[in-house]
Parts: structure tokens; C-alpha cells; sequence
């Protein structure tokens, strides 16, 4: 999937209430980044490349195998798949919305 897909699938799983209750970035170099701002609700998701309070840096590919449910996010964490940046609670909670 495009980036474009992916933060369209995102808008429509997070909502208007996630529950994250913070800021998360996808960093998806060089393609680009999803943020989600997930502060106040209505949650917002968009590409803008904004400082958050967790950031994933992960491929479109691997972006791809963990949404279609291929790859779990554990595998991708201990495979070097992704790298996570900041509060790692925060991640953990993505894992409901992926």
C-alpha cells in the first residue's frame, strides 16, 4: 500500500477517540511519516512530520506485513524491523488499533 492508503486505513481505525491519549509518529523514511495526534478527540491523523511523544520508524513494507497481520509487532520490534523512539507505552497501544 501507498502512504496515502495506510494514513487512510489509520484515519478510519483510529477514529474519533483511540484511546492513546498522546502523540505517535510512523516515521516511514523516505517515504514519508503518519502522525497522530490523539490528544484531544476528535483524533487527528495526518502526514504531517511533527514532533510526538513516541515515534516507530519502520518501511512501508513492514508497515504493510503488520497491518495485514503477517508480522506481529513483537516480531518487528526483536527482528529490527522497527526501532521505537520515546514512550514505549505508547506503542504498545498501537498495537490495539493495528
Amino acid at each position: 500500500m501507498t502512504l496515502e492508503q495506510h494514513t487512510q486505513q489509520l484515519r478510519e481505525r483510529v477514529g474519533e477517540d483511540s484511546g492513546l491519549g498522546s502523540t505517535l509518529k510512523l516515521d516511514l523514511s523516505p517515504d514519508g511519516v503518519i502522525h497522530i495526534d490523539a490528544v484531544s478527540v476528535p483524533n487527528v491523523v495526518s502526514n504531517d512530520d511533527k514532533e510526538a511523544a513516541c515515534t516507530i520508524k519502520l518501511s512501508v513494507a513492514t508497515l504493510d506485513e503488520l497491518a495485514a497481520g503477517d508480522l506481529a509487532p513483537t516480531t518487528a520490534f526483536m527482528t529490527g524491523k522497527l526501532a521505537i523512539d520515546g514512550d514505549m507505552g505508547i506503542a504498545l497501544k498501537l498495537q490495539d488499533i493495528l
